[in-house]
């Protein structure tokens, strides 16, 4: 991003002309419309986006930021799922907090991202930051962890998402906001006492199983050694979890000037095994982690 794509006032320019020439912009996967709906006076207050992979898990999370807000809905009105129309994500507003789901992997995420960033340009949001609450495997970390990325990487270590466009292979860096990073580094050492809090590479990957080096999937073409060799050889060079949406993350954030940061609670350790083993209850309170350090940032922001 260049100085020239942004406002004075912090906004951002959406870098494409041809938005400015439509008389109503339709954003379909999240149900809103720039014509049909007044979108700055429903969103222009909004100062985080905060996504994850579940519909279920973002309804807890909108829940769980309107009472640490102490946002108090008027009698007889409930939480609504705003992008319910287009059984793709579900999408929440309260106060200046947006929860809203991003599917499983790059695919999905980028769909939504495009969108919100749309719809921060139409609300004339001003500097929105962007986390993804998520889970993930850890590399050589205990299950139950706390990882903020330093740095996004690929399934090779590259630190660019590539992509196909107009035939064309088109790459762009994954950089994520390093001071949001830090801050969110202390909160944790400081705030989250139940399990320890790391910085570290996260290896973004197109593929659950083999893209992953797991010996569970319905294919398997390497041994053991194998997997341990990789394991060990990424483990050595920084990496601490392995996921499937930061590297995209990561760059359309910062090609849109967006400040983004990337919070995953581990769910095993790859070097221990592949397969998630803990229980429903066990799940349940790591994956609430992320949640608790992206609201104390929130309310550390908002001076609460």
């Amino acid at each position: 991003m260049n100085e020239e794509d942004h406002s004075e006032d912090g906004s951002v320019r959406l870098q494409n002309p041809h938005i400015k020439e439509m008389e109503q912009d339709f954003l379909y996967h999240i149900s809103l419309c720039s014509g049909a709906q007044d979108l700055q006076e429903m969103f222009s207050d909004v100062k985080f986006v905060c996504m994850g992979g579940t519909p279920r898990r973002m309804e807890k999370f909108a829940h769980f930021v309107a009472k640490e807000l102490d946002i108090k809905l008027p009698t007889g009105a409930a939480l609504c799922d705003i992008s319910a129309r287009s059984y793709r994500y579900s999408m929440y507003k309260i106060g200046p907090v947006i929860s809203v789901s991003h599917g499983m992997g790059i695919p999905s995420l980028s769909i939504l991202l495009h969108e919100m960033i749309k719809l921060m340009y139409h609300a004339r949001c001003k500097d929105p930051i962007f986390m993804r609450l998520g889970t993930c495997g850890g590399i050589g970390i205990p299950a139950g962890s706390l990882v903020i990325t330093e740095e996004a990487v690929d399934g090779r270590m590259r630190n660019y998402l590539e992509l196909a466009i107009l035939g064309k292979l088109v790459q762009r860096p994954a950089i994520l906001d390093k001071k949001i990073a830090t801050e969110l580094k202390q909160i944790g050492d400081r705030e989250i006492t139940e399990c320890q809090t790391f910085f570290g590479k996260t290896m973004c990957t197109d593929d659950f199983y083999e893209g992953q080096g797991r010996l569970d999937g319905a294919f398997c073409d390497y041994t053991v050694d194998d997997k341990m060799a990789f394991l060990s050889d990424i483990h050595s060079k920084g990496v601490t979890n392995m996921e499937m949406e930061s590297l995209a993350f990561a760059a359309i954030c910062h090609h849109a000037g967006i400040k983004g940061a990337v919070i995953c609670v581990t769910l095993l350790n790859r070097l221990l095994g592949d397969q998630i083993s803990a229980s429903k209850e066990i799940m349940e309170e790591w994956q609430e982690r992320p949640q608790k350090l992206a609201i104390k940032f929130i309310k550390k922001r908002l001076n609460m």
